[in-house]
């Protein structure tokens, strides 16, 4: 088969009423923060959190008697793990799921609890994937790639069709990529129903693979990524030319912007999603110059993020608005001093949360100390309000660092 218009709306047959047509919805806030008119698609309330089932399903309906029979594998940093752990289940087939040895707790034992076999090797998704391609062939099992196959592309591309479906006026579509299958199968669908539409991939700086490969330049990667759903190394060799020929490119976004999405995400519209979920977003709000005044269709592609990572991210959010803070604030070291200052804090209707006192650790003067307060705020304009009122009863105030 190939990759086509046709294939795309079979698959969202074969898919009817065995994945959830996940809502498409405006959203009224992002809009007016980012001056586009934003759509969302929430893809991250598939069953699995992932918009990795429907590829992961189609391919399985594919698979001859014997195939099935045999059992399958895959290699996936975790979304698409659970796609095939979960699909498999369903349709009694065996399942073995290799993943890099660095993934997320929370997808490693979501993916065992759908009753897949879980083999931890390699530190990246490349190294993961050697040894599963070894070991499928070893044991004869059918190997169901996580971007690079014609049925799993099919499946994907079925996003855009919903997406269009809900909302025709959309012009542009934000699609988080790693080794393509979504943009391509997406880029193949929105094209065939609406061919002025604009796709655009998004990747993190950190993993530019596709963003790269679309410009022929040699790409280098971090050590990590918070987007690690779509920390590819390699684009794959069916979704590259497609994103060539029917994208507008790939928009790299930075590790910050990713967590300012997820954040802004959990606040605004009281949803989680993973690091490439937010890829859109971070986009959005990245590179306006592309998008503003126009329809957008972000795609939220999944929800599994380690909560602990999500507390750290939240935090640091926190930080970034203001709304976490830490004052330095300097006094002379006798009785009382520090209850002056934290009833004057108090009284700015500041709540503090650590207090760290230093004598021996500063170049101050003997009998002065240095207090270290960490905050919550309602803002960066409310620790102003805060120096500005420890400033007035005597003490020198001011950021941690500044």
């Amino acid at each position: 088969m190939a990759v086509t218009a046709e294939a795309i709306r079979a698959a969202a047959a074969v898919l009817a009423d065995q994945v959830i047509d996940t809502p498409c919805l405006y959203s009224r806030t992002l809009s007016e923060i980012t001056g586009a008119e934003v759509f969302l698609k929430f893809e991250n309330l598939q069953f699995t959190a992932s918009f990795k089932e429907r590829g992961a399903l189609v391919k399985l309906l594919a698979l001859a008697p014997a195939e099935r029979a045999a059992g399958v594998l895959a290699v996936s940093a975790g979304n698409h793990a659970q796609g095939v752990a979960y699909h498999a289940r369903r349709l009694g087939i065996r399942a073995a799921i290799v993943m890099p040895r660095h993934t997320p707790h929370v997808k490693v034992e979501r993916t065992g609890a759908f009753g897949a076999e879980v083999i931890l090797a390699g530190d990246s998704f490349d190294e993961a994937r050697a040894h599963g391609v070894a070991l499928a062939a070893e044991r004869g099992l059918s190997l169901v790639h996580p971007y690079d196959d014609e049925q799993v592309i099919s499946g994907q591309g079925t996003v855009a069709l919903e997406m269009l479906a809900r909302e025709p006026r959309l012009e542009i579509l934000l699609v988080p990529v790693g080794g393509g299958g979504l943009l391509a199968g997406m880029a193949v669908a929105a094209k065939a129903i609406k061919p002025a539409i604009e796709l655009y991939g998004v990747q993190s700086e950190n993993f530019p693979s596709m963003h790269c490969a679309l410009r022929g330049e040699t790409a280098r990667f971090d050590a990590n990524t918070i987007a690690e759903g779509i920390a590819v190394k390699q684009p794959g060799a069916l979704t590259l030319p497609l994103v060539r020929e029917l994208t507008r490119g790939v928009l790299l976004v930075g590790e910050g912007e990713i967590e300012h999405a997820i954040v802004l995400l959990l606040e605004i519209e009281k949803t989680v999603v993973e690091g490439a979920g937010a890829a859109g977003l971070a986009a959005l709000l990245a590179h306006p110059q592309h998008l503003r005044g126009k329809c957008v269709g972000i795609v939220l592609s999944g929800g599994n993020i380690d909560p602990l990572m999500l507390a750290v991210i939240i935090e640091r959010g926190m930080v970034r608005a203001g709304r976490l803070t830490r004052l330095t604030v300097e006094l002379r070291d006798l009785p009382g001093a520090l209850a002056t200052v934290t009833a004057c804090i108090g009284q700015a209707n500041a709540n503090i949360e650590e207090v760290h006192h230093q004598r021996a650790f500063t170049n101050l003067p003997l009998q002065t100390a240095e207090v270290e307060f960490v905050l919550q705020t309602r803002g960066r304009e409310h620790v102003e309000e805060i120096i500005r009122a420890l400033r007035a009863v005597g003490f020198t105030a001011r950021i941690h660092g500044a």
